[in-house]
């Protein structure tokens, strides 16, 4: 990402009964060792953003996320290690001590500024967008997870790396960037599966297509996004999701956050004993890194459920 240097990650093949009995292999890209601070997907997600700022001549970014977002969190990492200022918008009120994503953000140099949740939904309009501009001085404005058309130019370049031997390409869905950038870069070969970490994410479709149509790609169709596994909505989760992380994770070796990860591998293994790939298939997960706010959540999430309530 225009001097960030990152790390080649590796494929980790999974060996376990329930893969084994149903003839699965399943690899896992392991985005979230791309780099400690820039991780998983937001690395290719901004790689482009980045430079054309830089081309631009600006000296400041501004982006949009929520309290624990792990697009804020890399961006004010990408940001301090360029030498662009950056401003994070932030869904919801001000709430004092920060956590600690947020404060991360903070120590990067990123200044925070808030807004009401109504407001927030409107972050993407002309009205909301100007006065930001005008307040802090016309900077250049990524859209929020840094999901764009330049955002798929970098998530493509990821398909080099993961070469022939697979059927099926399976991801966590929250913007449809990723996706939408695997399309993008597979061109028609192989298939792709999202699962949507949000409740209600049918629109989640209409975004990748508009996406790709921004980005003047085909969109082929060899892909779709499964709904099932959102457990709640976003940020939410239950005893269940809870446990599997832990259980996966003493398995495999592998973090996971209950955001993203988690819930895709609970409904890829889900799915594959319910036989609905055929023996034979070959999957690549991909891990989507998120892991800088996983202990926060994981105590949260832990504590909730004990209580008997979702995030």
């Amino acid at each position: 990402m225009v001097d960030i240097q990152h790390t080649s990650t590796p494929l980790q093949k999974l060996d376990s009964d329930q893969l084994s009995r149903a003839g699965i292999t399943l690899r896992v890209k392991r985005l979230d060792l791309v780099h400690p601070l820039v991780s998983g997907n937001k690395w290719y997600k901004l790689k482009y953003n980045l430079l054309a700022a830089k081309e631009e001549g600006a000296t400041t970014i501004l982006s949009f996320g929520g309290a624990y977002s792990n697009h804020i969190h890399a961006l004010a990492a990408a940001c301090q290690m360029l030498g662009f200022s950056s401003i994070g918008v932030i869904r919801g009120e001000p709430h004092t001590p920060l956590n600690a994503t947020l404060k991360f953000a903070q120590a990067c140099g990123m200044q925070l500024h808030y807004l009401s949740r109504t407001d927030y939904r409107l972050k993407h309009t002309h009205l909301i967008q100007q006065q930001l501009k005008a307040e802090y001085g016309n900077p250049y404005i990524v859209p929020e997870g840094g999901s764009n058309a330049l955002a798929l130019k970098g998530v493509a370049e990821l398909i080099a790396e993961l070469g022939d031997d697979y059927d099926r390409i399976c991801c966590a869905c929250g913007s449809g960037g990723t996706l939408a950038g695997l399309i993008a870069g597979l061109a028609g070969r192989k298939q792709l599966e999202g699962f949507a970490a949000l409740k209600g994410a049918g629109f989640l479709s209409i975004d990748v297509q508009r996406l790709l149509a921004e980005g003047a790609y085909v969109d082929p169709g060899n892909w779709h996004i499964n709904l099932d596994y959102h457990f709640g909505g976003f940020a939410k989760t239950t005893p269940q999701l809870l446990a599997f992380i832990q259980q996966f994770e003493a398995e495999h070796g592998i973090p996971l956050e209950p955001l993203y990860t988690g819930k895709l591998f609970y409904g890829l293994f889900e799915r594959i004993t319910a036989g609905v790939y055929p023996p034979g298939t070959r999957i690549i997960a991909l891990h989507s890194g998120g892991l800088q706010g996983r202990d926060t959540l994981m105590s949260k999430s832990c504590h909730s459920a004990r209580n008997g309530i979702h995030l």
